[in-house]
């Protein structure tokens, strides 16, 4: 899925313990084959091959997980949007080649086939429908939390009381360590991203974290993160890092790229009206801001 997946299962068992992890790459491969757009036989590529054509019949897990991304992208007012694929990614390298931002003018034009409104969903015949030509759909804000998160289920499923799936730094885990005690987790430092700033003890939960101290440009002496607002075709400033905690690994991983291009105002007043999420938003200037229920000791 173009993601490191790391797998741990706690168990007395190596052997058993290996199955059980095996299980779980093979749900993950399983789900990369439905939704990457680097086979041309996976149903994404169905989907956008025949947008503008005609309405294209799924399975019912990739319909659902269509339907869930349109929800989220209602809830974040267009911040999140699958249909982002129809952007061209040679104008957003965000490499030493790239110099200059492309003109508002342009990057508006991009952005022009983003729009979530125009995935059409058909539940009688179970088909997804993309309104325009040239709309395309891809699933990279979420289909590693959804990988996680099935294979977590699987793993559940066959046995395994703890473990750990981590999906390049979003992760999920449940049951408890070997000594009994809660898994701890480090929240990654936005200035130096192999240390961290803070930590917690967490169990039946998941955590992803969106930021730019891996992927940026410095223009003119401003930094440009390579998170693009779908809604203005243009990077996000002002935003180091947002760190999502909520007990499903799908829509930690959704919701945190969202909460970047919001801002800090209104990504918080959306979190603190949702139940059972909370998140940590690091600014370029260092400042912490935490939603209500979030205390550092």
């Amino acid at each position: 899925m173009g993601n490191r997946f790391e797998i741990s299962v706690v168990s007395d068992n190596k052997d058993w313990a290996f199955e059980r992890i095996e299980e779980a790459i093979v749900e993950i491969k399983r789900i990369e084959r439905l939704l990457t757009t680097f086979a041309e036989d996976s149903q994404t590529n169905k989907i956008n091959r025949f947008a503008g054509l005609e309405p294209v019949k799924v399975d019912i897990e990739v319909f659902e997980l269509i339907q869930r991304s349109k929800r989220i992208s209602e809830l974040t007012q267009g911040a999140f949007d699958i249909s982002y694929g129809s952007v061209d990614k040679s104008l957003w390298n965000f490499d030493k080649n790239m110099t200059a931002l492309p003109p508002v003018a342009v990057a508006k034009k991009m952005v022009r086939l983003i729009n979530h409104k125009n995935i059409l969903l058909d539940g009688i015949d179970g088909t997804v429908f993309l309104k325009n030509k040239g709309m395309r759909i891809g699933f990279g804000g979420i289909g590693k939390g959804y990988a996680a998160e099935q294979a977590k289920k699987v793993m559940i499923k066959n046995g395994v009381e703890s473990g750990i799936v981590n999906a390049a730094g979003d992760l999920t885990v449940w049951g408890f360590q070997p000594n009994g005690q809660p898994w701890t987790i480090g929240i990654a430092n936005p200035n130096q991203s192999t240390s961290y700033f803070s930590s917690m003890n967490i169990t039946n939960t998941s955590v992803a974290t969106s930021g730019n101290y891996e992927k940026y440009v410095i223009i003119d002496g401003i930094k440009y993160s390579h998170t693009i607002d779908p809604r203005t075709g243009l990077p996000i400033r002002g935003i180091k890092s947002v760190t999502v905690i909520t007990p499903n690994a799908e829509f930690a991983d959704a919701i945190a790229t969202p909460i970047s291009v919001m801002g800090i105002e209104a990504g918080l007043y959306m979190v603190n009206q949702i139940q059972f999420l909370e998140c940590i938003i690091i600014d370029d200037d260092d400042r912490v801001f935490t939603s209500k229920n979030i205390r550092f000791s």
